[in-house]
């Protein structure tokens, strides 16, 4: 699906029974051999996460993770923001706790998809990432953006504080790093936001994609099962005790031996020979 543009208005999902709405290309998604670049399409908003965007972010992802083709997944952004966390205008239009509930109740299901489908995601993060833009960073498998980015969950500075994006970020960074972000609202740097564990890597803006495209690379050279159970495994034994998280992740490496690509992978680690997959 090269240079395929998703439009809102034709993403009906188990989750949304909201009539359709023409809001325009909110999301565009652009296929690179088996990498799927999914780019938020709203530059002059920040590509704050309207509901029209979350509901076109679940649509593509819940697509791609049964797409065998697919290998990874890129999320990008147009314009000089990566995301700058929800749309607070369109909040505020409707202040009501059933629109808030299920407006936060979608956004954590896209973000838990992020997690639960089988490709890697990787953030390709220029400019700011803020509040549900910060978690979205967090959310992903990995992480790179430009040296120039700059990072926060800043709600707290609207007396919001910033609880959904706080459980990945806790996840990523430690306890008082993420603390000291959530509490203060305060910006960190992407050098900082690399030592700390938001991201894996920082990079000149002009070597953003070359740096992505040869992470991607690496990653779409390995056998797609390995991928697939490897991530699986690493996000459910985190929430387990260390001898339920031994037990799940022996079953998954004995599973894994068994698998076409592995037998091969050893046979030509063996042979002295490059794996034939």
């Amino acid at each position: 699906m090269a240079g395929q543009s998703v439009a809102s208005s034709h993403l009906p999902t188990a989750s949304d029974s909201r009539p359709p709405e023409q809001s325009g290309e909110v999301l565009e998604r652009i296929d690179r051999g088996p990498v799927a670049w999914l780019w938020l399409n709203r530059p002059s908003a920040y590509n704050a996460l309207s509901e029209d965007l979350l509901i076109a972010l679940q649509f593509q992802l819940d697509s791609i993770a049964r797409d065998d083709a697919v290998r990874a997944v890129v999320i990008a952004a147009r314009g000089k923001a990566f995301c700058a966390g929800h749309d607070l205008r369109e909040m505020r239009a409707a202040p009501e706790l059933s629109s808030y509930q299920q407006l936060f109740a979608r956004c954590s299901r896209m973000m838990m998809t992020l997690q639960r489908m089988p490709q890697p995601v990787i953030a390709r993060v220029q400019g700011l990432a803020t509040a549900a833009g910060c978690q979205l960073v967090a959310a992903c498998d990995l992480a790179v953006a430009a040296d120039d980015a700059r990072f926060a969950v800043s709600g707290v500075n609207l007396g919001l504080f910033c609880s959904t994006p706080s459980v990945p970020l806790s996840r990523n960074l430690s306890r008082k790093a993420a603390m000291k972000m959530l509490l203060t609202g305060d910006f960190i740097d992407a050098a900082r936001a690399r030592d700390d564990g938001l991201i894996n890597d920082c990079v000149p803006p002009g070597e953003l994609d070359s740096e992505i495209e040869a992470l991607l690379a690496r990653i779409v050279s390995k056998p797609r099962e390995a991928i697939a159970a490897g991530k699986g495994l690493f996000y459910r034994q985190l929430e387990m005790g260390s001898e339920a998280a031994y037990q799940l992740a022996g079953q998954t490496m004995a599973c894994n031996m068994m698998n076409d690509s592995a037998l091969e992978g050893v046979s030509a680690f063996i042979e002295k020979r490059s794996p034939n997959w």
